[in-house]
């Protein structure tokens, strides 16, 4: 398996979607699409009426998210809140990473220029998905039953900073 580049090569980029997939392989850019790493988007008890308190991080600038980073969010969200709070929320990944990231790989060092294409060929072999999200746009979102699980979760989002490429906003939310 093929290391992954820093994600600062890729997460504020300008960058335009791109998930152009064709059924006739001649017409496809990309002859192989990455199965994205997320397993589940939704977890708990997906009775929302039963949980008042709401809890969503969001974004605060413009950014692309990995699907690896996602899962690795994730996994840590449902193990803790899971581990604590057996049945008594419910959490959703709102990004789904549809576009496509690709990587044109070129060598260095002595000799190199006799093995590479340059910008001949320079479209790239795929590396990945990510989430492009725009300013203000929510990442993660939990419901929850009390207030004891309210401050756990906002303990929980406060840990996950460092694994999401961007800065991040907790917003609270009473539903009656």
């Amino acid at each position: 398996m093929a290391t992954l580049r820093k994600a600062n090569a890729y997460s504020k980029k300008k960058v335009t979607p791109f998930t152009r997939n064709s059924k006739k392989k001649k017409k496809a850019y990309i002859k192989t699409i990455p199965p994205s790493k997320i397993v589940k988007f939704e977890m708990g008890k997906k009775n929302l009426k039963k949980f008042k308190h709401n809890l969503k991080m969001i974004s605060t600038e413009k950014v692309q998210i990995r699907h690896n980073a996602l899962e690795a969010c994730r996994q840590y969200i449902n193990k803790k809140l899971d581990n604590e709070f057996i049945g008594q929320y419910f959490f959703k990944i709102i990004p789904y990473p549809h576009h496509i990231q690709r990587e044109n790989k070129m060598l260095t060092g002595a000799g190199s220029d006799r093995m590479q294409t340059g910008m001949q060929l320079s479209f790239g072999k795929t590396t990945g998905k990510a989430a492009i999200l725009k300013k203000e746009s929510a990442i993660f979102f939990v419901a929850v039953e009390n207030e004891k699980a309210i401050q756990f979760t906002r303990k929980i989002f406060k840990q996950i900073k460092s694994k999401v490429p961007c800065k991040t906003k907790i917003i609270y939310e009473f539903v009656k």
